[in-house]
Parts: structure tokens; sequence; C-alpha cells
């Protein structure tokens, strides 16, 4: 394969006026280097085997899903979507206005917390971010994320798309006076397309593989239970196990969290009680219509059939009769009701004859958080983006990818140059997939235990992220390789280390890394080229030095190279909005609308609803 490559492509001319030449084509790679990454279609789309317990319709489920992702009323302000972070068709947040966090996860040398509420970048709660402000690393620990909702206090679900809340003074800076701006998310948001391969969500990878139909953690919370009714009169708490549904873990934590959709204090249960109305004997049911305050396509691949298109909204009058047809209806279908005490415990009572309790549930308003797990789920696995020219051309056009972007995928797999694919492997191009983590799920690499398909690449200090070596709510340990028994004999090296996240459309989800510290992919060459920043800071906290990466020492032949390679990755279907990437009308907040005074409201930036045939292609991150 080599020579004949070699043979074919004498000289090519390269975007950036270098030649590739047929020396530099048969000097990459030696015979021990792994093999090219093989496409994407050769790997199954990960799904647990006992869907089908649950999951009565798959279509009715996938549709519920992408109305739940983009439904603005999910958000206890009535505006904030799932797809508000990931609106550019699934993918990374690309606004560059008021997405500043200070520095939250901040931690001491003993690992307890010590945020910093600084914006050391000068442009407060409310900045434009330019070019000019990076790189990040080392002026500051600020990190580029998206907006959430302004800091308050849930009391009780409104006859409305918004909450009934309290506002309380932002305690972490996300003001300006008096006045709460939107808070932003202490990580970068990541993409989810193609997330469906990956085994663990989130940067720390705290959404666990199993779904307990709960929360994120999985099997760490051996309590979690939802309610089920073989008979309609006798709901019963049962535990439950999803394997290879890390998506649905994932789904269940933005829509609770005070930095991202919710007021502090609300629960899944109470999101469910605001779009499944328990409908008292005698009055007519109230519902929030499903994505009432938003255009659907008529030519959306998934809600088309549904679109009430001029009018906003689906045709069916509310959630329930989705989830109704979605799932089988021992989890949502019994007169019962669940009272949750206020030390948590549930128990199962008759309705009662005057007003419902705050903690008092339907069956459907209890088990919300497994119809929105599993349907999200369900949704983002067909985001599944594997028609790339690089995976046309490992399906056997040779004419795919150009020379420079062949030569570039022999730099990725070469040990001795790119040395890319050590992290970045597979088809999936990460060591965090389902499929390499479930192989091997710790791995020993130069006398030091980790978790495999997370890494300390030296963005930032240890202190100031400790990520997969911190402990969850529950006070479990993030990280597999620190709860093995015995623990491993190597020093364990997870301090400050972040999932590897997948490649493919990476030319489309900048900034880049779980601080949003690069601006672009010329940027993170040159970051891998010097074997990162933090070099003195990659430290654990019990002193252990993490492992540095090589100096690569890549000539502008090779990063021009490696960068083509890199953009052969985009799948065009998801710069085009094309199905499966298409999707409903979204309005996102923009910030205010100047840079030290706050407006009543927010500026809302129309993200247009778009149809199978999909539209203009998403704006990238800073692009005019």
């Amino acid at each position: 394969m080599r020579t004949s490559i070699a043979h074919f492509l004498a000289v090519a001319t390269l975007g950036l006026g270098i030649t590739v030449s047929t020396e530099a084509l048969s000097q990459v790679n030696s015979p021990t280097d792994p093999p090219r990454p093989p496409s994407l279609k050769t790997v199954p789309v990960p799904e647990p085997t006992n869907l089908a317990e649950f999951v009565s319709d798959r279509q009715a489920a996938i549709r519920l899903g992408k109305a739940l992702f983009w439904e603005m009323q999910v958000g206890s302000d009535g505006v904030t979507a799932c797809a508000s972070c990931h609106f550019s068709s699934g993918l990374a947040d690309t606004r560059s206005k008021n997405q500043l966090s200070p520095g939250l996860k901040r931690i001491t040398a003993t690992g307890a917390s010590n945020p910093d509420r600084t914006f050391h970048r000068n442009l407060g709660p409310v900045g434009q971010v330019t070019g000019s402000d990076f790189p990040f690393f080392p002026a500051s620990n600020d990190v580029l994320s998206s907006q959430g909702v302004r800091n308050s206090v849930f009391l009780g679900i409104g006859n409305g798309p918004a909450d009934l809340t309290r506002q309380e003074p932002d305690p972490d800076g996300f003001r300006v006076g008096s006045t709460n701006t939107r808070r932003v998310e202490p990580r970068n948001t990541p993409t989810v397309v193609n997330a469906v391969f990956n085994h663990r969500q989130f940067w720390d990878g705290r959404a666990d593989n199993v779904f307990n139909g709960v929360n994120e953690m999985g099997d760490r919370d051996p309590n979690a239970r939802v309610f089920r009714a073989d008979s309609p009169t006798n709901p019963v708490a049962v535990q439950i196990r999803l394997e290879d549904s890390s998506l649905a873990s994932q789904a269940v934590v933005p829509p609770v969290s005070g930095d991202e959709m919710s007021a502090r204090g609300r629960t899944m249960r109470d999101i469910g009680k605001k779009f499944a109305r328990y409908q008292i004997p005698g009055q007519p049911a109230s519902n929030l219509r499903p994505l009432a305050l938003q255009l659907v396509h008529p030519e959306d691949s998934a809600l088309g059939s549904l679109s009430r298109w001029p009018q906003k909204g689906l045709t069916v009058s509310s959630y329930a009769e989705l989830i109704q047809t979605a799932f089988h209806r021992q989890w949502w279908d019994s007169p019962k009701l669940v009272r949750v005490a206020t030390n948590g415990i549930p128990t199962v009572i008759d309705p009662p004859a005057g007003p419902l309790a705050a903690g008092d549930y339907s069956l459907m308003q209890y088990n919300f958080s497994l119809f929105f797990g599993l349907a999200i789920q369900l949704y983002e696995a067909t985001l599944v983006a594997d028609h790339s020219p690089y995976d046309q051309f490992m399906d056997g056009n040779s004419n795919a990818i150009s020379a420079q972007a062949i030569l570039g995928v022999d730099l990725f797999r070469s040990q001795a140059r790119g040395q890319c694919i050590t992290c970045h492997e597979g088809a999936e191009l990460s060591g965090a997939s389902v499929r390499q983590v479930r192989a091997s799920p710790t791995r020993i690499r130069d006398g030091q235990a980790m978790d495999r398909g997370f890494n300390n690449i030296g963005v930032l200090e240890t202190l100031q992220d400790l990520s997969l070596g911190a402990k969850d709510d529950l006070g479990n340990w993030l990280s597999t390789v620190k709860r093995l028994t015995p623990a491993p004999p190597e020093p364990i090296v997870v301090d400050g280390a972040f999932k590897v996240p997948g490649l493919r459309n990476v030319e489309l989800t900048a900034p880049y890394f779980h601080n949003g510290g690069q601006v672009d992919l010329s940027a993170v060459l040159d970051f891998y080229d010097r074997a990162g920043d933090a070099h003195e800071g990659m430290v654990t906290l019990d002193g252990t030095q993490v492992e540095l990466m090589s100096i690569l020492g890549l000539t502008p032949e090779e990063k021009a190279a490696l960068l083509a390679f890199l953009v052969s990755l985009t799948d065009e279907r998801v710069r085009f909005q094309q199905a499966p990437f298409d999707h409903p009308q979204l309005f996102i907040p923009n910030g205010p609308g100047a840079p030290r005074m706050i407006m009543p409201g927010d500026p809302l930036f129309e993200i247009p609803a778009v149809g199978r045939f999909g539209g203009q292609p998403q704006k990238k991150f800073l692009e005019p």
C-alpha cells in the first residue's frame, strides 16, 4: 500500500503552498505502527441489550428525545434547552460573547475546593472573547464555555414555560452590580455528535456507562430506584440497570444543574410535573405543548410528521402523549401517586381528596428521569457522523482525500513522529470509546496506572481542576483505577486527567480542550508539538510526577499534513445541518447589549429550523 501511494503521488501541492514528496510518504511509518484508523461505519453503535424492556416504540422514543433536546421550556427560565449549548447541529457552542467562567474547579494541594472567582481577562461575565485572548495558558485559569441560567432558587412549577423562582445574588461573580448575569459552565462544552461511542460522558467521566434511571452515577448509587407498575394499582420501587447508556446518564444532569439549565433545588421529578401535569378527576389536564415556542420544519427528519408549520410546536398537545407512545405502560400507568418525604423516601399513596402536596408525583412524573434519559440517548445515537472524506477513503475511494491528508493520517499513526494514535485510537479516534474501555478499563503506561481514555496532557496545572481524580456527590471516586481492590502497585496518575475526545468533525468544534483555551487546530498542533504547557504543574496530589508527552519537533510540512487529515474527518452533513443533524428553531441568549450594562432580559439569537435537506453552513468559532 505504501509503495503504490508513493508511486501514485509523486508530488502533490498542499493548501499552504508546501509540497509532499514521495520521500516524505515513504519514510513516515514503521512496520510496528498501528494501521490507519478504519471507517467509523465498521463500528456498531453501542446500545443496551435490555432496552426493549422499557421502550415500546423506538421511533416514537427518538421523536420524544429530539423534542426534549431542543425544547426551550425544559430550562427553569423557559428559554434554556439542552441544545442551547449544542446548537450547532449537536456540536459545541460557537458563541464568543458572555462565555467566560473564572476557574471554579480550582483546588488546594489537599484536593479541597478553592474556586477562583476572578475573571483574569478583564472581560468579566459580559465580555466579548476575540482571537487575541488566546491561548489561555499561562495567563489565567479562565475557562471558555457556555451560558446557562441566572443564579436562583426553585420554588415550584408555574403555569407557563418558566418555573417559579427566587433570584439570589450570584456567589461566583456572574453579575454586574446587583444584577445577575447568566452563569457559565466551568468546563468547555463538548460535542454530542458521535458521543454515543463514548464509554463515559463529561470531561471527568462522571456520567456512568450504566444508567440507573435516576441520575448520572450508575452503580455508584446503589439506592437509585424508579417505580414499575406491573399491576397499575401496585407500583413498586425497582432498581434498573442499562449498560452502554452513558448518554442517558449524562442527559439527566444539565436539566437540574444550577450552572446549566435549572434553578437550584429542582429535580427531574419536578420537570416531569412541568411536562406531564397530573389530571385531577373532573378537571381538564393542563400541559405544555411540545416545542410550543419554536417552529419545527415540515421536513424535519424525525419531527416533520408532527409539525404545526407555519405555527409553532407539534400537533400533539402534551409530552404525556409522546411518553405513552414511546414507553411500556408499566413505567407510566397507575392511578396511584408517589409521595416523596423531606428525607427523600418515596411512598405509594392514593390521590388525596384535596390539593396535591409539593412532593406528590404521578408515576409518569416520578419516572420522568427514565424517559428523559433514554429518549435523548436514542436521539443522540442517531447523530453519527460517518460520511467524512476520510471514511470514504477507508471504504475504498482512493480519491476521497488528498495526498496531504494521506501523509497526515500516516503521521497521526506514527509512533515516532505524530504519536497521536496513542490516545486517539480506533475508528472512534478515542481511547475512551465503549470498545476500547470494555477491552481494558485501566492501563499501565510508563510504570503509571490510569483509566483508559483519560490523560493529563498539561493543558492546566492539576490544582486548577482535579477532574477524574475527584469524587462524586456520594463520595465515590470517579476514577475506575482508584476504585480497584486491591489497588495497583504502580502510582495512580488520574489527578488532572481528562477524557480523550473523538476527533471526527473536530474542524467544527473550536475552541479546544476542556478549558476552551486553544482557538484553532493550528494552535492545537503547536500545543502538542511543544508537549503541552503546564509541565511543572502535572503532579498528582500525592506528589507523583505525571509522565510528560514528547516534544515532537514537527516540520511545517508535517503540521500542514496533520491539519489536512483532521479536516478530512468532517462529515459535510453536519456542516450543512442535513439529516440526521437537522433541527427545530431555537432562540439562544447572546448576552447583554453593552459590556458593562445589563438590560432587562437577554438579546436572543435565532437558530432557524431546518429540515432533512439542511440549510446554510453553521458558522465556526470566531468566524465572521
